[in-house]
């Protein structure tokens, strides 16, 4: 049985050279398919880190899993006290509520296709993610809108101490 039931007829077709792209190296975030674009079912990014960048900080998402597909390169990956060293082809899902974070491995690259579902209008997100990297909002303008995308920052002691 599905938590959702999506609402959309017709196929979500994304070319490369048409998504928008966040950010710029060492991290870029192309964004593919957000919620409304797939009736509720899921929401898309290509997360592209350069030399051992950080992607996400330690955060829980309370209603939705994410899957993070490993293109290519090797990164880490936060899974509740785990974390995970992932190489292309590997795959982990991450369960509602449980903490995460990941980057690429140090002095590594990292290309990760993330999946959000159910949904959530996250384009915006990482817009605002972008607002805060170029210093046209402080970073503690996130707290403000944790619940509007269902992204709630904690710390984590395995991955500070995995990571520094």
């Amino acid at each position: 049985m599905s938590l959702i039931t999506p609402d959309f007829n017709d196929a979500v077709i994304v070319r490369s050279a048409e998504a928008e792209v966040i950010g710029r190296a060492p991290t870029t975030v192309r964004l593919l398919a957000d919620s409304s674009s797939t009736g509720g079912a899921l929401s898309t990014q290509r997360v592209t880190l350069a030399d051992g960048a950080d992607g996400a900080k330690p955060h829980r998402h309370d209603n939705s899993a994410e899957l993070f597909y490993m293109l290519d390169g090797t990164a880490q990956l936060l899974s509740g006290e785990q974390v995970v060293t992932a190489e292309r082809g590997d795959l982990v899902i991450v369960p509602p509520g449980a903490p995460h974070a990941f980057a690429a491995a140090s002095g590594e690259n990292a290309d990760i296709l993330i999946v959000i579902t159910p949904g959530v209008e996250r384009f915006e997100y990482f817009r605002h993610l972008e607002r805060i990297a170029y210093g046209k909002v402080p970073p503690e303008s996130l707290l403000d809108v944790q619940e509007l995308y269902d992204t709630y920052f904690l710390s984590s002691q395995a991955w500070d101490t995995a990571r520094f």
